[in-house]
């Protein structure tokens, strides 16, 4: 067994080895000099802010979330979060104060169905409200059908084991159309399907490739009906970007909805990281002989701002003329507290906008920009994770204040601006192409201008 394990370590390494070796010969560093020329993104461009239903509303009905919550040691407690529900008019406010045009919302199936067959008009009243308040401080709706949560009653039936799991999320998905169709949003039907399977893999012992087949079909499914009753209707679903493997890992969702996408949706965080992959290349290669290690905090991951332009990019070529619109980017931090990098939230944005400018200036057909997101919340377990522009100390403030961070600032600027200005220098300037998206970012680096 040692010798068997010997030799996978071995050769990932020497994989590695080798992908360093073409990434130093065959790509130069882009240079980070000011770009002459460089223009705004428009006053057409979309920007926006990100929230989800679970993670920010509190006051939570019975959901397979709730469930995992409760039965998963280390999980904080989630309480109301930062109580979207009860505060939400004033985080509207927030948001339009920033000058944004997009509000993303999540409509929680678990609030408006609580039971088989029994629709909640009160939940779908607060709804209406929240909808109305993005209306009225002049912004869009960007509305998610599925934030990864479902009722209960649902997890009763097996969850996405259940074969009559996409007819019961298609009744819930017509209900909502039916209800804001007029309202003109734009439509995300499932966010970021892939790690919404891991994560049911996980709690809810679902079956990865049954699941991706049915929130494809659910997916289909609902962007015919949405378009039946909403002209012209613009309809996505969010990927969640993994460099230097995202054919891979949502290439196979991609596959089957292509063709039902009327713009694409990029989640874009973290760049790729070597020695994360190549545990995972020993991990799989050594089977069940090999333990589950613990990976670094989600505050540990490396940020590449310029890793958005080669995810861009990459759907840019996937999906050609397609619009492309970043519908969560963010940078976490560990309850507050500064990075150990020393990255600050507002440069990070600015830095990432930069990067946006770029791509789109390369012609790519961007349309919009979400913030993740307008207040920090619960992140799946945990209160820790930082992404707010505004911060919520949900643990130790029982009055949970909205404390601005200096992205509020930033964030502000860039959009009365269109972007960053003409001459912007980024705080960071690109690193090693094998630290960013590789292949692509060695074998196609950010042209010089």
């Amino acid at each position: 067994m040692r010798s068997r394990f010997r030799r996978y370590v071995l050769a990932a390494l020497a994989a590695a080895a080798s992908t360093l070796l073409l990434a130093t010969q065959s790509a130069a560093i882009p240079s980070i000099q000011p770009v002459a020329g460089l223009p705004a993104l428009g006053g057409d461009f979309l920007w926006g802010v990100s929230t989800s239903g679970f993670q920010s509303e509190g006051h939570a009905p019975d959901s397979n979330w709730t469930r995992y919550v409760g039965a998963t040691p280390g999980y904080d407690a989630l309480g109301d979060s930062v109580d979207f529900y009860g505060r939400y008019a004033s985080d509207i406010q927030l948001a339009a104060d920033l000058g944004v045009r997009v509000f993303r919302i999540g409509i929680e199936w678990a609030r408006v169905q609580p039971a088989p067959g029994v629709w909640d008009e009160g939940a779908f009243r607060f709804y209406d409200a929240v909808i109305s308040s993005v209306e009225r401080a002049g912004m869009r709706p960007m509305i998610t059908l599925d934030h990864w949560v479902y009722p209960g009653w649902a997890a009763d039936r097996g969850g996405w084991r259940n074969p009559r799991m996409v007819e019961d999320w298609l009744a819930n998905m017509r209900n909502v159309v039916d209800r804001y169709a007029a309202r003109n949003p734009l439509w995300v039907t499932v966010n970021e399907p892939v790690a919404y399977i891991m994560h049911e893999v996980r709690h809810g012992a679902a079956d990865a490739g049954e699941m991706l087949e049915r929130v494809a079909q659910a997916h289909n499914a609902s962007y015919d009906y949405i378009h039946q009753k909403q002209p012209g209707a613009q309809v996505t679903s969010n990927m969640g970007y993994v460099a230097g493997s995202e054919a891979q890992v949502n290439g196979p969702l991609m596959d089957r909805i292509a063709d039902r996408l009327d713009y694409v949706g990029v989640d874009y965080y973290f760049a790729f990281d070597p020695a994360q992959s190549l545990i995972e290349s020993i991990l799989r290669a050594s089977g069940s002989a090999m333990p589950t290690l613990p990976g670094p905090h989600i505050w540990e991951l490396p940020l590449r701002t310029e890793g958005i332009y080669y995810a861009l990019q990459y759907y840019s070529r996937r999906l050609p003329g397609k619009p492309l619109y970043v519908v969560e980017n963010g940078m976490p931090t560990e309850d507050g507290r500064p990075r150990a990098d020393g990255y600050v939230r507002g440069d990070h944005l600015r830095d990432t906008v930069y990067w946006i400018q770029r791509a789109k200036a390369d012609g790519m057909n961007i349309m919009g920009y979400n913030y993740w997101s307008l207040t920090d919340n619960y992140e799946w377990g945990s209160y820790t994770p930082r992404f707010g522009l505004y911060t919520v100390d949900v643990r130790t403030d029982p009055s949970l204040t909205r404390r601005p961070t200096d992205a509020v600032g930033a964030y502000t600027q860039v959009i009365d601006a269109g972007g960053v200005p003409d001459g912007y220098r980024p705080t960071r300037g690109p690193a090693l192409c094998l630290f960013v998206d590789p292949p692509a970012s060695c074998m196609t680096p950010v042209a010089e201008r």
